[in-house]
């Protein structure tokens, strides 16, 4: 038997609307078998029993949302295509199931047309999304299709977070318990030492990771940001005025924004034949406004689901919108300590590192903002002037694409970083703070040294693994050469290092 495209996979052919990437494809076949494809989709095929009753848009409709993954941006673009006469007599010929109350409610939520029936729907209240498939957030009943609208978000800005196996393993952890697990297991002095440290790294790293050397005072000001992190209701963090004043605080003063912006913006490179290259084209301005308003209806409408979903679409929803020239990529890494810090996951006053843990596997991270930039570049369509000034010209075909992503790869993504900064690199980071502390105490009790002097030393020996280096002898010339020793010996013991060193 050859098999047969049925749901998202037929209503893509048919509607040609083959510049989509579908998570999910199905077929129907003689035997059921289910593929995963190299790059994370699936492929499944189904028996004939289930196969549609007729092979029309509706029916295909009904079986891509009992069997696909949802995709708001395709149906989208599939709603364009179908008139609402065609939904109207779907609904009324069914009007108490649940997949016909379903499309009726997604037809209105992703066009903004009304649909006017002449019966009223019946039946239960159903959830919208499936608790087992989707993460969800707090349900809103609408009368109209007696449908519990449990989506993250609103028709402005609606992410979609699927409850694949591998976010399921990764999420079954208790970051809050392994934060507290970590303050235990080393002492509150060596733990107090640690905060600032932390911070200064993850401002360095935030920097860093956007190739930037900021000033002394830039730097304080993005620790004093994240030292305020989870504070104030999440409506006023993520308005215009107060992203406004965050981006304001941790730029060069001459790209400081004086609002979202009003032009479009893109990311790309310049190749050695100087040609440029475009890795990601922003939404068009006249988008801006309403995808932040619908970020932060968002964060309202998440509360209550896991901390790194809404760590994810917060921070990622908001690199993707990209409503400032400058600082963006910053502000996102900040959003993701704040949302962890406002919903318990850090307590306040620590920090957990994720840019640094992202500066050291920057292709996972590279990867994981592809994953949304490159389906988004098979869509879009733009001309470009001889000055460099760049203008989307199918806006209304990619409008969903901004509005509707899927960010679970980005979940994934960040709850592994978080994951491995909680119990890898920051055991690390507290272990050598408890024995730089440790070394310090035991080479001032060989030679009482100023404070300046015992860091510099312990520096050397650590830049060269215990040994104290010829060069650097004239730095210490009030020190005898066995004074010297015995400061390599006690740092040896100390950092475990073998005495032949």
């Amino acid at each position: 038997m050859k098999l047969q495209t049925v749901g998202s996979l037929w209503l893509q052919e048919h509607f040609k609307l083959m510049r989509f990437a579908l998570t999910h494809r199905s077929y129907i076949g003689q035997n059921a078998k289910l593929e995963l494809t190299p790059s994370g989709e699936v492929n499944q095929v189904y028996g004939s029993k289930y196969a549609p009753a007729s092979n029309t848009v509706m029916a295909h409709l009904e079986f891509s949302l009992k069997y696909d993954d949802l995709h708001l941006a395709f149906l989208q673009a599939v709603f364009a295509l179908v008139s609402e006469v065609e939904i109207v007599a779907y609904v009324e010929s069914s009007p108490t199931g649940k997949y016909a109350r379903k499309i009726g409610f997604l037809y209105e939520f992703l066009t903004g047309r009304q649909v006017a029936l002449a019966v009223a729907v019946g039946g239960n209240y159903v959830d919208l999304l499936e608790e087992g498939k989707y993460f969800t957030g707090k349900a809103v009943k609408v009368q109209k299709w007696r449908i519990n609208n449990n989506l993250l978000g609103t028709a402005a800005y609606c992410p979609i977070v699927r409850k694949t196996s591998a976010l399921a393993d990764v999420l079954q952890q208790d970051l809050r318990q392994q934060v507290d697990q970590l303050k235990e297991s080393f002492d509150l002095d060596t733990f107090s030492r640690a905060i600032h440290y932390l911070y200064s790294k993850e401002t360095r790293s935030s920097y860093e990771i956007e190739k930037e050397k900021p000033s002394p005072e830039r730097m304080e000001r993005f620790i004093a940001l994240l030292s305020h992190a989870g504070r104030g209701t999440s409506e006023h963090l993520l308005s215009e005025e107060n992203l406004t004043q965050l981006q304001n605080a941790i730029v060069d003063p001459r790209f400081a924004a004086s609002g979202y912006r009003n032009f479009q913006n893109y990311i790309g490179q310049t190749l050695p034949n100087y040609v440029e290259m475009i890795h990601f084209i922003c939404p068009p301005p006249e988008f801006v406004l309403s995808l932040m308003e619908g970020l932060k209806e968002t964060a309202s409408k998440s509360e209550g689901a896991s901390a790194l979903v809404r760590a994810t679409v917060i921070s990622f929803g908001f690199v993707f919108i990209h409503p400032f020239e400058d600082g963006n990529g910053r502000l996102h890494r900040f959003l993701i300590h704040d949302m962890l810090v406002r919903d318990g996951v850090v307590p306040d006053g620590l920090i957990i590192p994720v840019s640094a843990h992202m500066l050291s596997h920057m292709r996972d991270y590279d990867k994981t903002l592809e994953n949304y930039s490159k389906p988004l570049m098979r869509l879009v369509q733009y001309t470009k002037t001889a000055n460099g000034e760049l203008e989307v010209t199918n806006k209304k075909e990619v409008e969903g694409y901004f509005r509707y992503p899927d960010l679970t790869d980005q979940t994934i993504f960040l709850a592994h970083t978080i994951q491995s900064t909680i119990t890898d690199d920051m055991p690390q980071e507290l272990t050598f703070i408890q024995r730089y502390n440790e070394a310090k105490r035991e080479l001032q009790q060989i030679v009482d040294m100023p404070d300046k002097e015992l860091n510099l030393m312990i520096l050397f020996l650590h830049q060269n693994k215990g040994s104290f280096p010829k060069r650097r002898r004239k730095d210490f010339a009030k020190l005898t050469d066995d004074e010297i020793e015995r400061m390599e010996q006690a740092y040896r013991e100390v950092f475990e290092l073998a005495t032949d060193l």
